[in-house]
């Protein structure tokens, strides 16, 4: 049960046309910690391939763990929140770990090598790889959903919220992109150490604002703060003993993963029967309250296969950048991790257009429900891998490709994001049932952790012409070139963004069944 501060500002009136401050307090908390998170991964695989001597495959299908894991624990972190912590407690913790995760990653880059003759780096990879991961359980679900808390449950402003909120991520992204590049992917293996210090200093700063304005800024338009600890919580020293416990399972998880036998895709299996379990089998739930919830469900399922090609980013398209593209420009040859930043340079660019575009089409009435803005993002994540496939067709060997294809290519996957993942989250927030707030939004991570398992798989099948093994093969499709390891991208998130727009319209009467209104993106 949550109480009225004393402390709190005067509360904002519901009808309100302008935004909480809290919006931005979270706005800001966001940013540097997505400064943190994508500053690290923007230079990870180029770590692990020049600096700690993994081969493109192994450090392909590592990093899809790794990245795979950071969106499975925000399972356990939106279920302890919900149950014992409270969204700002948990906030705090997560981001105290997640800095301490970029000053352990600081130190293994300061003595860098093979895992044969430098094996206390390796140990400390993994180390602070697992408190990224526990950290983000904590953080990554509890900062998202205390977005919609801040409005009340028919507010039309949701939606252009969770879309400035999405600029705060992308403006923390391309600020930590842009450094840590600049910092760690210089040609010389020691300077990511650099990087990793720059991200532990953000998260840091970051954690620091969140505590300085939560009471102040944290609270409905009623004034009752938002986020706080369950009143009828208990256990909570339980659970900060349990961390340490934590951690060490999910170095173990991510351990097995990547030298022994694929451990997380089962883990993930059972995690999907475990959620569907709790919350179907909760009696108090209606009937509309059940529709909502597979809504979520049969979304997440699409996010999937954005998710999967999108992330191609951090990994295969950064390979590609490396070494297939001409990266000179005024003289200059740009590190190759940075083109990165194109993706978050359009979404902070696109965010205000596509919320006045929501909002212009709201007032004639011809806005698409949640699903088929979805579908279009699928279908602009086809079209910017379609024109790759131009760019690489028939590319004779020694030839490097312009820049401008991956260019184009970061923007369609941009406004593709645009349309899929800042509706998503509104359309969670809006169709949760309250007491399992958190835990769903956490669903919409889990599709996220899937993904991005996906993913790491998809970049090993990346054609390195160096290479001398067989070609790699996918559901029986040799892919012997970079246009047919493209194309893959292109046929599944085609056949997905078809797939969408056909149930589209039952998505939506199932929709209406929870009786919200349209979404309206308001400027």
């Amino acid at each position: 049960m949550q109480t009225i501060s004393a402390q709190t500002e005067q509360p904002l009136q519901a009808e309100s046309t302008s935004h909480p401050r809290g919006l931005y307090l979270l706005f800001a908390t966001e940013m540097w910690e997505r400064f943190s998170y994508y500053g690290m991964r923007a230079v990870l695989v180029l770590f692990l391939t020049k600096a700690m001597m993994m081969d493109k495959a192994f450090a392909s299908k590592f990093y899809g763990g790794y990245t795979s894991l950071i969106y499975l624990t925000p399972l356990i972190g939106g279920f302890i929140a919900d149950r014992y912590w409270g969204n700002r407690r948990s906030i705090l913790t997560g981001g105290v770990l997640m800095a301490l995760g970029q000053f352990t990653l600081f130190f293994a880059a300061s003595n860098y090598g093979p895992a044969a003759t430098h094996g206390l780096s390796h140990q400390l990879l993994y180390l602070g790889l697992g408190f990224m991961i526990l950290g983000n359980g904590f953080f990554k679900p509890n900062i998202s959903s205390m977005v919609g808390s801040l409005y009340s449950a028919t507010d039309k402003r949701k939606d252009a919220a969770y879309t400035i909120f999405y600029m705060g991520i992308n403006l923390g992204s391309f600020i930590g992109n842009t450094i840590t590049s600049l910092l760690g992917d210089t040609g010389h293996p020691g300077d990511f150490r650099w990087a990793f210090l720059a991200c532990g200093i953000a998260m840091l700063l970051g954690t620091s604002i969140f505590q300085w304005g939560k009471t102040k800024y944290l609270h409905t338009p009623e004034g009752v703060q938002v986020g706080e600890t369950p009143a009828i919580s208990g256990g909570i020293k339980g659970v900060f003993a349990l961390l340490p416990v934590l951690l060490a399972v999910m170095l173990g998880i991510l351990w097995l993963d990547s030298a022994k036998f694929p451990t997380i895709a089962p883990l993930l299996g059972l995690a999907l029967v475990a959620i569907i379990i709790m919350i179907f089998s909760d009696k108090s739930l209606s009937g509309a309250d059940v529709q909502g919830v597979l809504v979520i469900f049969i979304v997440s399922f699409f996010v999937v296969f954005f998710w999967a090609a999108f992330e191609q980013a951090p990994a295969s398209l950064t390979f590609f950048a490396d070494e297939q593209m001409d990266r000179t420009l005024f003289g200059y040859e740009l590190p190759a991790s940075i083109f990165q930043n194109l993706n978050a340079f359009f979404v902070v660019a696109g965010a205000p257009v596509m919320a006045l575009l929501w909002t212009a089409l709201g007032k004639r009435g011809s806005e698409p429900p949640s699903p088929v803005k979805m579908a279009i993002g699928l279908a602009l994540l086809a079209l910017g891998y379609l024109v790759m496939c131009l760019g690489v067709h028939n590319l004779q060997p020694g030839v490097k490709v312009s820049m401008f294809f991956l260019v184009a290519l970061y923007f369609f996957h941009s406004i593709g994001e645009l349309c899929l993942s800042p509706i998503g989250l509104s359309l969670v927030n809006k169709l949760a049932p309250v007491k399992f707030a958190s835990l769903l939004m956490a669903v919409w991570f889990l599709a996220n952790a899937a993904a991005n398992y996906l993913a790491g798989y998809m970049s090993s099948l990346y054609p390195d012409p160096k290479s001398t093994a067989p070609a790699p093969v996918l559901l029986g499709f040799t892919i012997t070139s970079l246009y047919d390891f493209f194309l893959v991208f292109v046929v599944s998130a085609s056949a997905a963004a078809l797939i969408l727009f056909v149930i589209s319209r039952q998505l939506t009467k199932m929709m209406d069944a929870r009786n919200y209104p349209a979404p309206t993106a308001q400027a």
